[in-house]
């Protein structure tokens, strides 16, 4: 970026509200292919002739690249600065985007999506730290990250309904193929509108060890958890990577606290406000990523709804998502303490929880699900506003990319865990209750109807779980996160005089 794109720090950009379109826009773009592209799996493993041993790897590759390389995405984005890094990311998840659109072949395919999270987490920290560094007025920043917050906890949703539409009316390639005009609408605008403040980078030496320690054990980890999911959680690969994972880390975490520019400077995760939004947020994701996949399954096997009708069946969670975070968040973010948002939202969101782990066979769309998906979204988009707002309180500028990603990071393992923690306990109900039930079966339709109840009988033990899991963060919330409400001069005991000046951020 040229000298003359830069602002003066301490002046408020004219033009971040401008920004803030193009910077949302790249967001929801990132944010729909996490689920757009699991409804073409289906149609796109048809026409590659992908295994069903290797259909994985259409989300593994994605999943490991992207949770592994979003410290070193976020730490180039402090040292390149953050409008070059977000432009050079969505001009990449363009290109990859048109190579998976294009795939002739699963190896062609699965480098897409390897190239895809490569370049998505790039993006991802840049556009984060990008409105921590731009909106720094209290009123105006629980607005900006209210819109951001919902359309990042949205998103996904829409993209089963955006992936439904263009698998069935055009064809599986076009839910690669539509990131296109969004990455290129949105790297043109911050390219003429986005001026980042001067003096934000962090033009350190990088940390080379910190770099490969960090990704190879993210990467450890992520894959860690894809394998338990589908090879069981004794399986010698798996325990094997969950070691690996703990010594890599471990290794890292005593890297970063000897080496002179860390590439995770560790005061970013030892605040104490910080580190129990990275750990309320971690476990929330848990719980969610968890609940998509149920309800998805449940409507469409179970209540035999086609994929636009599932799609459209989240939307009150969305209308609730948008609510919590644009009504309730923004409005309370000035007022009250966010502890007094997320451990309350949590439990609220804990609440459609419970009303969803009441699902049976039987169950309507409009006495159940609809009620809970509403208390789902009020929930977490009240409580995901202040937190992520939080999320880099007292952080410098200069850390902004880094801590950004930490963000991304805690949500990116918590799907990661969330994903396979709970189908791990689905899947182990639905074959207790099988094998319980299958020799009472008389017929063909009886035993159908016992395959059904087994998998709802599994749904519901995970929702259980998920419950758990809330209620968890909203204690952690309630007990660790003690700032006072932005913009009122009280910082938080034991915080420093720098967290008087709270830099905020949102994640994907």
């Amino acid at each position: 970026m040229s000298e003359t794109a830069s602002k003066a720090p301490g002046v408020p950009d004219a033009n971040r509200w401008k920004a803030l379109v193009f910077i949302a826009l790249a967001q929801l773009m990132v944010v729909l292919d996490a689920t757009i592209v699991n409804i073409a799996l289906p149609s796109a493993q048809q026409d590659l002739g992908i295994s069903d041993g290797n259909r994985q790897w259409v989300v593994t590759a994605y999943a490991l690249a992207f949770g592994g390389l979003l410290l070193f995405g976020g730490r180039i984005a402090d040292l390149w600065g953050r409008k070059r890094a977000f432009v050079v990311g969505l001009v990449g998840f363009a290109a990859a985007s048109a190579l998976g659109g294009a795939a002739t072949s699963g190896a062609m395919m699965f480098g897409a999506r390897a190239l895809q999270g490569v370049f998505g987490a790039l993006l991802a920290p840049a556009a984060l730290s990008l409105l921590a560094v731009m909106f720094t007025d209290a009123r105006e920043r629980a607005k900006a990250f209210g819109i951001y917050g919902a359309i990042a906890g949205g998103g996904g949703a829409v993209g089963f309904i955006l992936g439904g539409v263009l698998t069935e009316y055009l064809d599986w390639r076009w839910t690669f193929f539509v990131n296109i005009p969004f990455a290129i609408i949105a790297a043109a605008g911050a390219y003429f509108v986005i001026r980042e403040p001067e003096g934000s980078r962090n033009r350190s030496p990088l940390d080379i060890p910190g770099v490969v320690l960090s990704t190879l054990g993210l990467v450890s980890l992520v894959y860690g958890f894809t394998r338990a999911e589908s090879d069981g959680w004794s399986d010698s690969m798996t325990i094997a990577l969950f070691v690996a994972s703990a010594v890599l880390l471990l290794a890292f975490v005593v890297t970063e606290a000897r080496v002179k520019a860390p590439l995770l400077p560790l005061r970013v995760i030892t605040d104490r406000n910080r580190g129990g939004v990275y750990l309320s947020l971690g476990l929330a994701i848990i719980a969610m990523f968890g609940t998509f996949l149920f309800l998805t399954y449940y409507l469409q096997v179970v209540k035999g709804y086609s994929p636009i009708q599932s799609g459209f069946a989240f939307l009150p969670m969305v209308a609730g998502m948008i609510t919590g975070s644009t009504q309730i968040g923004t409005r309370l973010m000035t007022r009250v303490a966010p502890r007094l948002l997320m451990g309350p939202g949590f439990l609220v969101a804990a609440a459609g929880m419970f009303l969803l782990a009441q699902l049976e066979i039987g169950s309507t769309y409009v006495s159940l699900v609809l009620p809970a998906m509403v208390l789902l979204g009020l929930g977490m988009g009240t409580a995901f506003m202040p937190a992520m707002s939080l999320a880099t309180q007292g952080v410098e500028p200069r850390d902004a990319g880094v801590a950004s990603a930490m963000v991304n990071t805690s949500q990116q393992v918590g799907g990661a865990i969330g994903t396979a923690l709970l189908n791990t306990i689905a899947d182990s109900a639905t074959t207790s209750y099988i094998t319980d039930h299958i020799a009472t079966a008389a017929n063909g339709q009886q035993r159908q109807l016992v395959q059904l109840q087994g998998m709802v009988e599994g749904y519901t033990s995970a929702i259980w779980c998920a419950v758990g899991i809330l209620v968890a963060a909203a204690a952690i919330a309630l007990t660790l996160v003690n700032a006072g409400r932005p913009g009122s001069g009280t910082a938080a005991a034991g915080a420093g005089a720098e967290d008087d000046v709270a830099v905020p951020v949102v994640a994907h």
